[in-house]
């Protein structure tokens, strides 16, 4: 089904998304960007000139980044303009200059600049691209100007490749040019370009004679430009109809050569299209294949269809944008295409009247030319001596009869009401009700039948009602023109009414199709897993053409997989079979689309003899896969709008598993870094917090073991000893925290749960704790008659003696420590503070996290596991813990645990 336009109204859509767009862009900034075709043509310093212009006029000018290359001309323009601090930042060992965003958004200029678009950011900063950068620039109302070459564009990656052989890696969204507010060329001959290169104001000189050999070559050059020229040109084309959109501008502004060929049922059509295509390539001109189906030709014969269908699909192999259009008189609908894509020649066939009928109305041509203002009309002929073929006649209608005699019958029915109102009513009411049949007759069974229904009721209204009775002839001559009244409403009204239907029918497929790709986006961003994707993306396929489909994806080294799902529309997979037979054959042809990124198989001009059509799955910055589709009527495929919508929903799909696949790789990367940073941590730790304790018992047992056992006294061997023993002791709680949070990341503890007395574990910590305590004062604050709780006797005193070495650590010498508990009807309350320098501000919950130690004066080391352990242990029964900062300073920690035992299934 086509899609019908009105010619004489703007689509309320498309008003709908141009106001849209104007209110975005009235609240984000300008963007403006110096476009080239590689290295060198000057974009920089074409940037800063305008910048040094802008800033002449008044314009807060701020330079957020520019990369001068050692350019002596860039230099002097930099002079004068303020510069925003670079962002420093060290990878892989190296310190990077980069762009400070934030610092961008603070100082807020009118306009700011922001050199090499395409940047990837180093790891550490908020974006990991440069471009994204910029579009929360121009979010938050900030003009940027920027540069970027034709090599970085995402639509040309691939074409650059195969030119130069060099992958760019660092691409732009082809949607950012696009969403620009001016685009400046900037050009540059290759051989001046080349010159600039020898001269070293592009690259050093070694840098530069590898440049020449590789990148830097004439022939690469040219297609660069050549690239670069084109991508600008469609810009310009694109805001020229942009304006010509926003000012209601009809007339075809002819700025640049487009074509439009006309497609019919006849033989003609193929001929017409191989002419457009031969004058669009003299022209250097885009094209485009148009066939209207108006009402008369929605009954063609099979064989016509299928004519209509190669043709436009022929069009389509040689280039052209095919459309397949609907209205009421192809005139109109090929005029209102042609000034809305700016056409500025349309080829027709020239007519063949071999009807009388068809000699006494306007042909094609007559209508074209009479409407078509400033567009040329090309009217191409027959072959000499090829067969004139007039359009197919259209068959008869012989499944419509129940609908005229059902036309007739409501006719009759109205008859009848007349004649029961007849004394009662006048003759023109009665008119109302003849009319109000050939509406419903109209509405109900389309234009020719309700046809039938005026003339007849005319007939039957003269007969029946109108003096004298049962007789056609007329006493007063005034009701001739109440009958040709009559008939005239009543065809007018048949005809308006049978194109408000044929109208709604364009506009529920419109909006069917419109709901399958409605439906199929909404379902893919709630999938979060490319198998689901996968599996939606069958379904809907299946419910918009039916058969069969699934989806080949790719090993490591590119290679097709066998498929792993099975999709049939309507009915479970037989058993044993579970998966898409895809044979060997054309499990090629699916590695074909696949590495070629093109569609294959049936309904193409690849491999179109096998049995299943295979579409890539093309995604932003690869092929993510191939959909494997076998049709129950392979007759759909050669509708154009069919295909269409399968690569709307493929690329849909296609974009939806890339998402997935980056936020894993994403998730995947995140948990490298915060493994590395914690291995990291880990060996700083180690290599600290173990070499000190280790030199003290070598230092210790060197002194014992260095000299005879006389020469040291009694009591300086008993210090060596407690040194010993200490510096040992020490060692075996550090190596005991790395051992406990090994076993409470690895699992989730089995809790051996006994009725514990909170006072009883207090003071046996405290007790183990002595050495540690020194001349501390240990205050302890019970609420009288504490309750018996459940919990796992170990891990408990684990917690209080991990909390209380940390106030421990964390305070001077003699400073107090403080331990209360108190109970409430469900939960346990264990406080333990201090009088030390307190938590840093905003890291009360941070300091939970692993290998964070505190930074006070004075503080002993560790490996920062005591508090991660302690909230572990909290955790593991079911309670909560949490520091703050004590009045008076110092720091508090808090714990709270249940005091009835948990259901079974919690404690497992």
């Amino acid at each position: 089904m086509a899609v019908e336009r009105t010619p004489a109204r703007p689509d309320p859509d498309e008003l709908l998304q141009r106001v849209q767009r104007e209110a975005r862009a009235a609240a984000r900034g300008r963007l403006k960007v110096f476009f080239g075709a590689c290295a060198g043509v000057g974009k920089t310093y074409a940037m800063l000139e305008a910048a040094r212009k802008q800033r002449a006029a008044g314009t807060d000018v701020v330079i957020g980044y520019v990369e001068p290359h050692g350019r002596i001309e860039t230099e002097v323009l930099l002079t004068g303009l303020e510069r925003l601090p670079t962002q420093q930042l060290v990878h892989r060992g190296i310190t990077l200059a980069e762009f400070d965003l934030d610092a961008a958004l603070r100082r807020k200029p009118r306009l700011l600049l922001v050199d090499e678009l395409a940047h990837s950011n180093p790891p550490g900063t908020r974006h990991a691209k440069r471009w994204q950068d910029v579009r929360e620039l121009l979010e938050a109302g900030i003009d940027v100007f920027t540069t970027v070459n034709v090599q970085h564009l995402e639509s040309a990656n691939d074409i650059v490749a195969r030119i130069t052989g060099t992958q760019v890696r660092e691409t732009v969204p082809d949607s950012l040019l696009e969403d620009a507010d001016e685009v400046e060329l900037i050009d540059l001959p290759p051989d001046d370009l080349l010159e600039r290169l020898r001269e070293g104001k592009i690259y050093l000189p070694d840098q530069a004679d590898r440049a020449q050999a590789a990148f830097f070559r004439k022939g690469n050059l040219i297609a660069l430009r050549q690239l670069a020229l084109r991508a600008t040109a469609d810009r310009v084309d694109a805001a020229m109809r942009e304006y010509r959109e926003r000012h209601a501008i009809a007339e075809t502004w002819a700025a640049g050569e487009r074509v439009l060929v006309c497609i019919g049922p006849d033989a003609l059509s193929e001929r017409l299209v191989r002419r457009a295509r031969r004058l669009a390539s003299a022209l250097h001109a885009e094209w485009l294949a148009a066939y209207v189906e108006t009402p008369g030709l929605q009954r063609l014969p099979q064989a016509a269809r299928d004519r209509v269908l190669r043709t436009l699909k022929l069009a389509e192999s040689l280039g052209a944008q095919t459309s397949n259009l609907s209205g009421e008189t192809v005139a109109d609908e090929l005029l209102y295409l042609a000034r809305q894509r700016n056409v500025s020649k349309i080829i027709v066939g020239k007519p063949v009247r071999s009807h009388l009928f068809d000699r006494l109305r306007p042909s094609l041509v007559d209508a074209l030319i009479r409407d078509s203002g400033d567009i040329d009309i090309l009217v191409v002929t027959s072959e000499p001596g090829a067969p004139v073929t007039a359009l197919p006649r259209l068959p008869k209608r012989s499944s419509r009869h129940p609908a005229y005699l059902k036309g007739l019958a409501a006719v009759a029915l109205a008859t009848l009401i007349c004649a029961g109102l007849f004394r009662i009513l006048g003759l023109t009411n009665l008119v109302m009700i003849y009319l109000l049949a050939v509406v419903w007759v109209a509405a109900r069974y389309g234009r020719g039948p309700s046809v039938l229904a005026a003339v007849v009721g005319v007939g039957l209204f003269d007969f029946l009602f109108v003096e004298p009775y049962f007789s056609f002839a007329v006493s007063d001559t005034q009701y001739l023109l109440t009958f040709a009244v009559m008939l005239t409403v009543g065809l007018l009204i048949s005809n308006l009414t049978a194109q408000g239907r044929r109208g709604a029918s364009v506009a529920r497929h419109r909006e069917r199709r419109m709901r399958e790709l409605n439906a199929l986006s909404s379902e893919l961003s709630r999938e979060r897993s490319r198998e689901q994707l996968v599996r939606v993306l069958c379904q809907h396929i299946l419910e918009a053409v039916g058969g069969r489909a699934t989806v080949l994806l790719p090993d490591t080294g590119g290679h097709l997989l066998d498929p792993s799902l099975f999709c049939t529309r309507g009915r479970v997979p037989p058993p044993g079979q579970t998966r898409f037979p895809v044979p060997g054959n054309d499990l090629g042809i699916a590695q074909w689309a696949y590495d070629h990124q093109r569609r294959a198989g049936l309904g193409t001009d690849t491999l179109a003899s096998a049995d299943a059509v295979y579409l890539p799955l093309k995604a932003l910055q690869r092929c993510i896969g191939v959909l494997a589709l076998r049709p129950r009527e392979p007759r759909q495929l050669e509708v154009p709008e069919q295909m269409h919508l399968l690569d709307a929903m493929v690329n849909q799909a296609a974009v939806a598993i890339e998402r997935v696949e980056l936020a894993e790789a994403a998730r995947s990367a995140s948990i490298e870094i915060e493994s590395e940073r914690l291995r990291n941590a880990l060996l700083s730790a180690i290599s600290h917090d173990f070499r000190t304790p280790l030199a003290t018992i070598i230092g210790a047992a060197t002194t014992l073991l260095s000299g005879p056992p006389g020469d040291i006294d009694e009591k300086h061997r008993r210090t060596l000893l407690q040194s010993l023993l200490g510096e040992a002791e020490r060692l075996h709680r550090l190596a005991g925290n790395l051992l406990d949070l090994s076993r409470l990341d690895a699992e989730r503890p089995a809790l051996k749960r006994d009725w514990l007395a909170i006072d009883e574990l207090i003071g046996a910590a405290l007790a183990q704790l002595r050495g540690v305590l020194g001349v501390r004062v240990a205050r302890v604050e019970l609420a009288p008659e504490l309750p018996l709780f459940p919990g796992d006797e170990i891990l408990i005193g684990q917690l209080l003696i991990n909390l209380i070495e940390n106030a421990a650590k964390h305070t001077p010498s003699g400073s107090p420590i403080e331990v209360a508990a108190h109970a409430d009807a469900d939960w346990l309350h264990v406080t333990v503070r201090d009088r030390g320098p307190g938590l840093p501000v905003g890291e009360e919950q941070h300091i939970f996290e692993k290998f964070q130690r505190g930074h006070a004066e004075g503080a002993q080391s560790g490996f920062g596991l005591g508090l991660t352990i302690a909230r572990a242990i909290v955790g593991a029964h079911g309670g909560q813990i949490a520091a703050r900062q004590r009045e008076g300073g110092g720091a508090e920690f808090e714990f709270t645990l249940p005091l009835h035992r948990a259901e079974r299934p919690a404690d497992e």
